[in-house]
This record gives C-alpha cells, sequence and structure tokens, in this order.
C-alpha cells in the first residue's frame, strides 16, 4: 500500500552502498543468492526460537532485495536477474511462517498455513497480472524501474516486512498476527482479482 511512496526513500538511502558493491565487482545476482541464503538462516532461527536472530537475518535479507535492484539499475538489468529476484523473494516470504510453525507446531500451524495460503493468492493475482500487462504493453508508472508489472494493493512488500517483524518481536502473538495479516491479504486478492477483470477486459 505504502511501497511506491517509500520507493525513492529507500533508493536514495541505498546508492551509495550500492555504487560501492558495484566497485567491487559484486554482481546483483551475487547479492540476490547471498540474501536469499541468510534468509534460509533466519529460517532456521526461528524454527530454533531465536527470534532476535531470525529477526536480523530477516532485515539484513530485505536490505539485500533492496541493493541488489540498485547494484542492477548501476550496471546492466537483465531478464534473469529479475526473475530470480521475484522468485526467491516469494519463496522466503512463504518459507519464514513456516519456521514459525515449525517452532511450534500444536500453535502455529494452523495459523501458519492460512497466511501462506494467503500469501498465494496475493502471488498468484500479481503475478498473473504481470504476465498479461507485459503481454500487452501495460507499465506501471508507480514502478517505472522495476524489472516487471508491479499491482498494487493493501498488502504489500512493506506490510509483509512488518508482519514478519512483528512476527519476530511478539512470537507468543504470531497466531492473531498471521490471521489478521491473512484477512488483509484477502482483502489484496479480491481488489487485484477486480482491478484484473476491469483493465483486461
Amino acid at each position: 500500500m505504502i511501497d511506491a511512496t517509500l520507493l525513492p526513500l529507500v533508493k536514495r538511502a541505498i546508492d551509495r552502498p550500492a555504487r560501492a558493491l558495484v566497485a567491487r565487482g559484486i554482481s546483483a545476482d551475487h547479492i540476490t543468492l547471498l540474501g536469499f541464503g541468510i534468509g534460509l538462516v533466519g529460517v532456521g532461527a526461528a524454527w530454533a526460537g531465536l527470534f532476535s536472530g531470525a529477526l536480523l537475518c530477516l532485515l539484513l535479507n530485505r536490505l539485500s532485495d533492496g541493493l541488489d535492484g540498485a547494484v542492477a539499475r548501476l550496471t546492466q538489468p537483465t531478464d534473469r536477474g529479475a526473475f530470480l529476484d521475484i522468485a526467491l523473494d516469494f519463496m522466503f516470504y512463504g518459507l519464514f511462517p513456516l519456521g514459525f510453525a515449525l517452532h511450534d507446531p500444536s500453535t502455529n500451524a494452523l495459523p501458519a498455513a492460512v497466511l501462506i495460503c494467503s500469501f498465494i493468492g496475493t502471488g498468484s493475482s500479481f503475478l498473473a497480472f504481470s504476465i498479461i500487462a507485459e503481454k500487452r504493453g501495460i507499465t506501471s508508472e508507480d514502478y517505472p524501474t522495476k524489472g516487471i508489472y508491479y499491482l498494487g494493493g493493501l498488502t504489500e512488500g512493506t506490510e509483509t516486512i512488518a508482519l514478519f517483524v512483528a512476527m519476530c518481536l511478539f512470537p507468543m502473538a504470531f497466531a492473531w498476527v498471521a490471521y489478521f495479516f491473512a484477512a488483509l491479504c484477502a482483502i489484496t486478492t479480491l481488489t487485484r482479482w477486480l482491478a484484473g477483470w476491469r483493465m483486461l477486459q
């Protein structure tokens, strides 16, 4: 919901670190893969009940997600990089709640399953629209530098990061947080279906 507003601020904040990485010959794909690896460590930390470690890994994973795009724009953006970025992002979004489910299956398994199911709704509607938008040559004014069309909604990247931070800070409230965000994701999915129905007729 607020990604487009925050994007210019994030770009300014990571421009200097991105230039330093380019000067050292570090590629965007390497940053993407490293960030995903750190994210996997965070999932393991959540599984082990090390929620401060999970939070640190989450923040480093999201930092790398910003840096890889900035590095790509300073060098040469590629279709492979855009594919890798979005594919690993969506995988991480599904895996992170799984870590909490594995930590306490009796309490967290069902809400984690509901949340991950809601992510399928937001993710599939997002990607399906992007595919057809590319076919029709539709572009997004809010996200002109992205590798694919970004169809917004109530729950975007910023809100999802806030959700994961809340899980790490208040692990005992995981179920309530997960159910609440799943409801917001359901609204996002419905609005994206409606937007696709209207824009693609």
